[in-house]
């Protein structure tokens, strides 16, 4: 990806449909980005230190955790108890974690396994229909994104469950294939494929009339 030292190049390549894939990652890599830089704006400055307790990752990490597990559940509300209960967890869990980098993969993991139930909560993909983007993000936010940067986020609300955690994982949480697959609970091969194929409906979803 541009500007972040080719943390991402090479680690996908389309299986087809090489153009118009190309076409559906710059859109999704410059929407999600877009949206990163503005969330950025309104997060507290980091610590001169990594955190080292609870109440520290709490406060440097919860709105960035809220406004991903919002692109993967689409309700404020339920982004917020998603994250709630991932802190939740981490304090029970707190004596077994190393270092607060672990506890930082070990919140982005519950948050993504936490919008996995949300979703299964739910009666079937189909009979759900996500609120109106404007209700899902500020309308601060969505005044600063292109109507086509606001189709992108629409799109990305009808792909599959696994398809969205990837590419939301991949661009708007600036992760590596690794840390996608530790978090997401696949394999880096199956990040890849995912990424295609997610790539590839993306674009036709956008195409739409």
């Amino acid at each position: 990806m541009a500007g972040d030292g080719g943390r991402h190049s090479g680690e996908h390549t389309p299986a087809r449909g090489g153009q118009v894939e190309g076409q559906a990652e710059r859109s999704v890599e410059q929407t999600l980005t877009r949206l990163r830089a503005i969330d950025t704006r309104t997060a507290p400055p980091p610590a001169p230190e990594a955190p080292l307790t609870l109440e520290d990752l709490y406060r440097t990490h919860r709105m960035r955790l809220i406004r991903l597990a919002l692109l993967l559940v689409d309700e404020p509300a339920t982004a917020e108890d998603v994250v709630q209960e991932a802190f939740t967890g981490l304090h029970r869990n707190w004596g077994n974690l190393r270092d607060a980098a672990a506890a930082v993969g070990y919140l982005r993991t519950a948050v993504v396994n936490g919008s996995r139930s949300v979703l299964r909560r739910r009666k079937t993909a189909r009979e759900y229909t996500p609120p109106h983007a404007v209700n899902a993000r500020s309308a601060e936010s969505l005044a600063m994104l292109t109507a086509e940067h606001q189709g992108v986020v629409r799109a990305l609300s009808q792909l599959p469950p696994r398809q969205r955690e990837v590419l939301v994982l991949r661009y708007y949480g600036n992760l590596t294939e690794a840390e996608i697959a530790e978090a997401a609970g696949i394999s880096k091969g199956t990040v890849k494929s995912t990424a295609s194929r997610a790539l590839e409906a993306l674009q036709k979803i956008m195409n739409q009339p």
